[in-house]
């Protein structure tokens, strides 16, 4: 196993919330959180910000972190993180943590998982991690859902209820008095996919060669790129899912959430 590197994607340009990673929660730039979040996980070796946009390239050198300039073109954060990997010279056996430059609460359970993951099973390419979903959020094609074998691994991650209560199973069960039944229920029955990834270095570049496939653009998840392709996710769970920033609404339940911490 090599090193494991953390690299933040961070571009300027967003529809809901423009200049996203410059934010400012409690008084600070979103991204600068993010980065110090990454820095505090003793697994991951280094972190970087990838960037397209020379206002968060000098925000982030300024604070003395480190970060790299990358192509405007790129169609996805994963392949503006495969160009900071080649950039930063990394070895085919490196470890590369793809973690959103939104997610100043940076879940590090789960990074911790996901590392140790893919450290344990080499047939694995890559992993990323999902916690329980509640029933009121399975309609929700926000909410990205994934079903896993008995291993663990990844079956399909879908904007869809899946699976598919064809009989109301679970709606009755959950509205019965029964929370431990209900507990199970959203545990084992409905998976809320979380945007981190690990990738191994080597199949990081393998991934963004591949180019999207038919139901990656169905869908509009990049990650079906790699099941498509027949590579195997290996998926970790965690307990619950951390607030992350995509709306002005977003931005100011995190700076609350900053003032009683």
């Amino acid at each position: 196993m090599g090193k494991k590197i953390a690299v933040i994607p961070a571009r300027y340009a967003s529809t809901r919330l423009p200049g996203k990673p410059l934010a400012k929660i409690a008084g600070r730039p979103m991204i600068l959180h993010v980065v110090e979040r990454s820095l505090s996980i003793p697994v991951l070796d280094d972190v970087v910000v990838a960037t397209d946009d020379q206002r968060i390239l000098q925000c982030v050198q300024d604070a003395g972190y480190k970060t790299v300039l990358t192509s405007k073109a790129h169609p996805s954060g994963t392949d503006r993180v495969a160009e900071a990997a080649r950039l930063l010279g990394l070895a085919a056996e490196d470890i590369v943590v793809n973690i959103q430059g939104d997610q100043p609460f940076l879940h590090a359970d789960a990074v911790r998982a996901m590392l140790e993951l893919l450290s344990e099973d080499e047939t694995l390419h890559m992993t990323t991690a999902a916690c329980p979903m509640k029933l009121e959020d399975v309609g929700n094609p926000n909410k990205v859902k994934v079903v896993v074998d008995k291993r663990g691994r990844a079956l399909y991650f879908s904007r869809a209820a899946i699976p598919f209560d064809r009989d109301g199973q679970a709606q009755v069960l959950c509205t019965l008095n029964r929370p431990d039944t209900a507990a199970r229920l959203q545990g084992h029955g409905y998976l809320r996919h979380l945007g981190l990834y690990a990738f191994r270095m080597f199949f990081l570049q393998e991934f963004v060669r591949l180019g999207p496939g038919f139901l990656e653009q169905m869908e509009c998840l990049e990650q079906l790129r790699a099941m498509e392709n027949g590579y195997s996710i290996g998926v970790v769970r965690v307990a619950d899912a951390l607030l992350e920033i995509d709306t002005p609404e977003d931005l100011e339940a995190a700076n609350r959430m900053m003032a009683h911490s």
